[in-house]
């Protein structure tokens, strides 16, 4: 053998008999990380498992990245057996793009998709701004369009040509919101972050497992605007243009202050919520929440984020039964259990569709005859 092998190889003898070692230690100790701890409850009560909603649903925020070229007819099966009629991908963007989504969703069932809109916000320093944006949307709805959708980059990472952050109160976007009111389209817009995201990274953050996971979703003060500023920004937006419908993703990052969300409801009674991936903050209070969702029955959407099929599963459970600790569907987001809300079907029919077809235009009603 000749020597220069010899030294690497014994590094890796050495560093393969170090991690046995270690191994053999955190058992005898019982060190283990929490990403591994996965205990099986040994909780024996009632379980309803549904794969299928008890209703027909519209899921207001979905994701569809590649939709210019997919297969629709393999998505529809998997809608069909969640009962899922309608679809929104916020993802339309815009441009070719657009017409190449909106082509292969009308070649196909175009009342089972309904498409968003997003802009480039960063333009608004350009020549030709705002009424090339208009003009975008005004023809993107006569294409079909039904919304717009705005990201999260806007009042986080979004700048103009000066560098400076475009909050989400900007002026110059004044012209968008007030345009979506004119073609009576509603405006679902993400804005911030769960507030755990701005705090210290420590054993006392419920969102600390995200955090180590996914480093960069942590917000340091030194180069992000505050959780409430940001709250503050986007609620000036709502009264300033009350003849707009805003949808409010993420519950508006309210789902673990109830009060907080019913006030702006009460206050703003063009705002609505949709509790894509925030699921897990109304399973882990399921009496205040049941009490909650009742009083806002007209202002709740279904919206679920992320495409995942089997994940809907745990959305039905937590919203159509009764069933206690059952586990949500993504450990960063929730080490804690589900708890059912039991929702009259009243208030489920009006989550899964009726507020959606009040918002949304042209969905088609004879899908939940």
């Amino acid at each position: 053998m000749k020597k220069w092998l010899i030294l690497p190889l014994g590094v890796l003898l050495f560093l393969g008999i170090a991690y046995w070692a270690i191994g053999k230690i955190q058992y005898r100790m019982n060190v283990m990380d929490v990403e591994e701890y996965d205990p099986v409850s040994t909780l024996k009560v009632p379980e309803t498992l549904l794969t299928r909603s008890k209703f027909p649903f519209i899921d207001v925020h979905n994701h569809q990245w590649t939709m210019p070229i997919q297969d629709l007819d393999e998505l529809v099966e998997d809608m069909d057996a969640l009962n899922m009629s309608v679809m929104v991908n916020l993802s339309g963007f815009r441009g070719k793009y657009l017409e190449w989504t909106l082509d292969n969703v009308q070649d196909h069932l175009d009342h089972r998709f309904a498409i968003f809109l997003n802009l480039n916000f960063e333009e608004l320093d350009d020549d030709g701004w705002p009424e090339n944006a208009l003009s975008i949307m005004e023809e993107a709805v006569k294409q079909g369009v039904k919304g717009l959708k705005v990201y999260k980059g806007l009042g986080l990472t979004d700048k103009d040509n000066d560098g400076h952050r475009i909050a989400i109160d900007d002026s110059r976007l004044d012209p968008i919101w007030a345009k979506c009111g004119q073609l009576g389209i509603p405006v679902l817009i993400h804005s911030g972050e769960p507030a755990s995201f701005w705090q210290d990274k420590d054993k006392y953050n419920e969102r600390w497992l995200e955090l180590k996971q996914y480093p960069s979703r942590y917000r340091s003060s030194e180069r992000f605007p505050s959780f409430e500023e940001i709250m503050a920004e986007q609620h000036r937006v709502f009264r300033k243009h009350p003849g707009t419908t805003f949808i409010n993703a993420h519950l508006g990052w309210f789902g673990n202050d109830l009060d907080r969300l019913g006030k702006l409801f009460d206050e703003m009674p063009h705002v609505y919520a949709e509790m894509g991936a925030v699921l897990a903050e109304l399973g882990r209070q399921p009496r205040n929440a049941r009490q909650w969702m009742i009083k806002y029955q007209d202002r709740v959407m279904m919206g679920k984020d992320t495409y995942n099929k089997e994940e809907y599963y745990t959305y039905f459970r937590v919203l159509e039964t009764d069933d206690e600790y059952f586990d949500y569907y993504r450990k960063r987001h929730a080490h804690w259990k589900m708890y059912g809300l039991n929702l009259p079907d009243s208030v489920l029919k009006k989550v899964y569709y009726q507020n959606a077809l009040k918002v949304i235009p042209g969905l088609d009603t004879s899908l939940f005859d």
